[in-house]
């Protein structure tokens, strides 16, 4: 449906897999691609039951190469400019999911395509991967946080290298780069991603929420404004009753049976 498939069926309990849906043109971001993510994004980040998210790809060439610029080359600047804010929505809607969501990356992940990757909190890719962020050879800038995330993941020397030249990375470099956190064999990366979310679900899901903001908050402080960060979602957790249900379980030696209420 308008290019986003999603699935709540991926065979983990509490895991979401968003698929890009669109292979007939290597899932480039159209206009109706992008709002059809946006609605997707706030009925996962809404669903107390979804504890991790994987973002996948449908075909086998390309995770996403980008935005459509074949739609954008019959646009004029007045309709460019009202697509803005419906492709600002969209990144969003994974950049700011509350659950933790691992890419799953095969093929092209090209301009938008590494950005949707950025994106997430881990990057599983395959030896097919392809990653770049090429918009500067077409006289455009990265729009769906390219810039800014990669300067976070990469560092301002790599995150230069990558945005300025508008090279192209295959999986090794990637994964030197720290642009990828595991490699695996091809045809086998859906399949890890959604097992490492199911690892993730099984975890306190209170505990889970809490350490994934203070990750993301607490990057590009200063040390002691952080760690009152990770203070506060310590506060958070410990009061919980997740936190009870572990601790219990624990001792009883089972299985918790997490409440996912905070305090």
């Amino acid at each position: 449906m308008d290019g986003v498939t999603l699935r709540r069926d991926a065979g983990h309990a509490h895991v979401a897999e968003i698929v890009l849906d669109r292979p007939e043109a290597l899932n480039a971001l159209s206009t109706a691609m992008a709002r059809r993510l946006a609605d997707v994004g706030a009925e996962v980040a809404a669903d107390a039951g979804v504890r991790a998210v994987v973002l996948s790809a449908a075909g086998e060439k390309a995770f996403c190469v980008g935005a459509d610029l074949k739609e954008r080359n019959a646009m004029t600047d007045a309709e460019i400019l009202a697509q803005r804010p419906v492709f600002r929505a969209a990144f969003g809607a994974i950049l700011n999911l509350p659950q933790p969501v691992v890419a799953a990356v095969h093929g092209y992940a090209l301009g938008g395509g590494c950005e949707f990757a950025l994106s997430c909190d881990l990057i599983v890719a395959d030896e097919s991967a392809v990653f770049g962020l090429p918009e500067v050879g077409v006289g455009l800038v990265p729009g769906g946080g390219g810039t800014q995330l990669a300067l976070r993941r990469l560092g301002p020397g790599r995150a230069a290298d990558l945005v300025l030249t508008g090279r192209r990375l295959g999986v090794d470099e990637a994964l030197e780069y720290g642009l990828v956190d595991r490699r695996v064999p091809a045809g086998s990366v859906r399949e890890e991603a959604l097992a490492i979310a199911g690892t993730i679900a099984g975890n306190s899901p209170v505990a889970v929420r809490a350490a994934k903001r203070a990750l993301r908050l607490g990057d590009g402080l200063s040390l002691d404004a952080a760690l009152d960060i990770e203070d506060n979602a310590w506060r958070t957790a410990v009061f919980s009753a997740d936190r009870r249900e572990g601790i219990a379980a624990f001792n009883e030696k089972r299985k918790p049976d997490w409440p996912g209420q905070p305090r």
